[in-house]
């Protein structure tokens, strides 16, 4: 664990209770800048870059190699531009949203199996319960778009939140039972050991292992799983929650400067942390050949950012009624099809 291995390089192997609360903030700073750094090249520069290859334009080239420093130029216009509380707003509400939003996210990184990278083990805690724990706090940021929606003052605002509530109950169910699917086979909620049982074969095809990732294992899980996920983290063609062209930007519509970019934050981290768990769940976690785990899980989490950027430049979006009817008549039906199939299979193979 990343914790241990920082406080035994500050304190030695024996370490008192305030040494080791040190040490755990200190792994939490790290792994929680790591992921905030990916999220400000992500949002105001790959985003864009992404968008532009799919829709044939050029993006961000102007400022900096590349277009670079337009991560720098946002975030000093954003955050230098006056904070707006709307007449009528519910103040702690509408102040603690932001943060409720991007706080969710950064604490599901907490039990999340990273890899190693030059002999550390990148991991704050390992549960027993830790797929339960990310997709517990993972859920809370329903709540923060909910304040955000209802403090507001605004019908548009609010209209956004009751979306975004309908929108979760509707995925978040099918997303848990699906990984229920994949508990089954491990046997356990550890994240640590839903990783470990991926690393064996799975078969050989021409001298070529196939890793026994759940992927693999069951595509169909994988699939369920995949579009539950753009559901909850409110993607193409699940964005209905912000819908612009409808409710001008939903339950985000009054929020400005530093409120404004926390939960534009808070938006790209659910992002890297749903890829976090797919990679987790279904792709071996840190697995990978020649390079090092922790740059495997990083490239994964990518792979799956650059999904999502897809989704959004090619799929269209879908009306509120249509969300719902594939959410409840499809996505659960199929959710519980799946978890039933695998709990027969694997019934009869033990």
């Amino acid at each position: 664990m990343l914790p241990e291995t920082i406080g035994q390089w500050l304190f030695g192997s024996q370490m008192t209770a305030w040494q080791e609360l040190i040490a755990a903030f200190l792994g939490a700073f790290i792994i929680g800048n790591i992921m905030l750094a990916m999220t400000g090249v992500a949002g105001p520069w790959a985003k864009r870059k992404i968008t532009a290859s799919f829709t044939d334009r050029i993006a961000v080239n102007r400022v900096g190699p590349f277009g670079l420093l337009i991560i720098v130029a946002d975030a000093v216009r954003l955050l230098s531009k006056e904070l707006i509380i709307p007449d009528g707003a519910d103040r702690p509400a509408f102040d603690a949203a932001p943060v409720v939003m991007a706080g969710s996210a950064l604490l599901g990184f907490a039990v999340i199996p990273m890899g190693s990278i030059f002999g550390v083990n990148v991991q704050l805690a390992d549960p027993e319960t830790g797929l339960a724990y990310v997709f517990a706090v993972a859920s809370i940021a329903t709540l923060g778009v909910t304040m955000g929606g209802y403090a507001s003052n605004n019908k548009y605002s609010m209209l956004g939140a009751l979306r975004a509530v309908a929108q979760n109950i509707a995925y978040e169910i099918p997303l848990v039972i699906t990984a229920a699917s994949v508990v089954i086979f491990t046997g356990t909620l550890q994240t640590s050991q839903i990783v470990a049982q991926q690393q064996e074969t799975l078969v050989n095809i021409g001298g070529l292992a196939i890793p026994a990732w759940f992927a693999f294992v069951n595509p169909f899980a994988f699939v369920l799983f995949l579009v539950a996920n753009l559901a909850e983290i409110g993607r193409n063609p699940f964005d209905i929650p912000e819908a612009p062209t409808e409710i001008v930007a939903g339950y985000q519509t009054e929020y400005s400067s530093v409120y404004f970019v926390l939960f534009y934050l808070g938006e790209f981290l659910h992002i890297f942390l749903g890829g976090a768990i797919i990679a987790t769940v279904f792709l071996g976690g840190p697995d990978g050949p020649i390079l090092p785990g922790f740059i495997w899980f990083v490239i994964k989490i990518w792979a799956f950012f650059l999904f999502t950027q897809w989704a959004r430049s090619a799929v269209p979006r879908v009306r509120i009624d249509q969300l719902i009817e594939i959410g409840w008549k499809g996505m659960l039906v199929l959710s519980f099809a799946n978890l039933v199939l695998t709990a027969v299979i694997v019934g009869v193979m033990l």
